[in-house]
């Protein structure tokens, strides 16, 4: 398909959103001669407000909001998000098109003087905003300090070389793609340490009507990925989980079956519930809303209600 047309992406004005944004760009534009792609950064309610958690702020749909309002509108034809970042269910009218061959999923620990998790004497000051791994950490290490950080991939990674944590927790993924993989890096095995639900992957957002935007997109779209993510948000809607939730989940595909494992945790990290379910490919959607089932049978349901008396209180 040859043509000469121009596309317009939404996405967060961030260096690593734009790094994001600009791969989908290069890409499109090799595989359709002729179209001219360009950004449109768009400044969301998770990128104005920094000095509050997200925990406190309410929900993933803090980085997507604005972006999806103008995707809605009509001034953006399509988004590039972090699927990590994407709510269970998007508005009626959008839909999710295409993700990419997904990038490294694991969480990276990086620390001042080279030490490993295990390694870090009680009392270090570990920075995150995000609850899961607030509650991994704790779970696996119940003498660390956990302070809110805030902000994106370059601002954590100068709180911590001024001081104001000790260590820091990022995502692989936005490291390996910016190129700031700092010396004291190791990486955290997600065997144990289980990412967040859509780490590494990038997802393209578009109108559920707009077939030519649809066609564009589709030969971008990495199936086994595609069905690993699947998995991951079946989890996700079944559980109704947010920012507010320490929620897990990895999932990875073979030739005829997907195996998908789960948390769900107490920010405390004292009450971890884990679990694993496999099936066919067909079956999916099925898989992640059956280990949703198990985990809150076992004791999530607890948690998540405990979860929303907290929310409640604080409101």
């Amino acid at each position: 398909m040859s043509m000469t047309q121009r596309l317009r992406i939404g996405t967060r004005g961030s260096a690593l959103a734009l790094w994001q944004a600009e791969w989908v760009k290069a890409r499109l534009e090799t595989l359709w001669p002729g179209l001219r792609v360009e950004l449109v950064p768009i400044r969301t309610s998770g990128d104005k407000i920094q000095d509050v958690s997200l925990a406190t702020l309410g929900g993933k749909g803090l980085f997507v909001k604005e972006i999806e309002e103008a995707l809605l509108a009509g001034t953006v034809d399509l988004a590039v998000h972090s699927v990590k970042d994407l709510p269970g269910d998007f508005p009626a009218g959008l839909t999710l098109s295409a993700i990419p061959e997904r990038e490294d999923a694991r969480d990276v620990l990086i620390t001042t003087h080279g030490e490993t998790l295990a390694e870090l004497p009680a009392g270090t000051r570990v920075g995150t905003s995000s609850l899961r791994r607030q509650a991994l950490l704790l779970h696996l290490h119940p003498g660390l300090r956990i302070e809110m950080l805030r902000g994106n991939v370059d601002t954590r990674l100068r709180k911590q070389r001024e001081g104001v944590v000790d260590a820091t927790v990022l995502a692989a993924a936005g490291l390996k793609r910016l190129g700031l993989m700092p010396e004291h890096s190791s990486m955290l095995d997600e065997a144990v340490f289980l990412p967040a639900i859509g780490q590494g992957a990038l997802g393209i957002e578009t109108r559920v009507d707009d077939e030519h935007v649809l066609a564009l997109v589709k030969p971008l779209d990495h199936l086994a990925s595609a069905m690993a993510v699947s998995a991951e948000r079946a989890f996700l809607q079944r559980m109704g989980g947010s920012c507010r939730t320490p929620l897990a989940a990895k999932g990875t595909v073979t030739a005829d079956r997907v195996h998908l494992t789960a948390l769900i945790a107490s920010p405390d990290g004292k009450t971890l519930i884990r679990g694993e379910q496999e099936g066919p490919h067909h079956a999916i959607k099925q898989i992640g809303s059956t280990l949703a089932e198990q985990l809150l049978e076992r004791g999530g349901a607890e948690i998540m209600e405990a979860l929303q008396k907290g929310k409640e209180s604080s409101q």
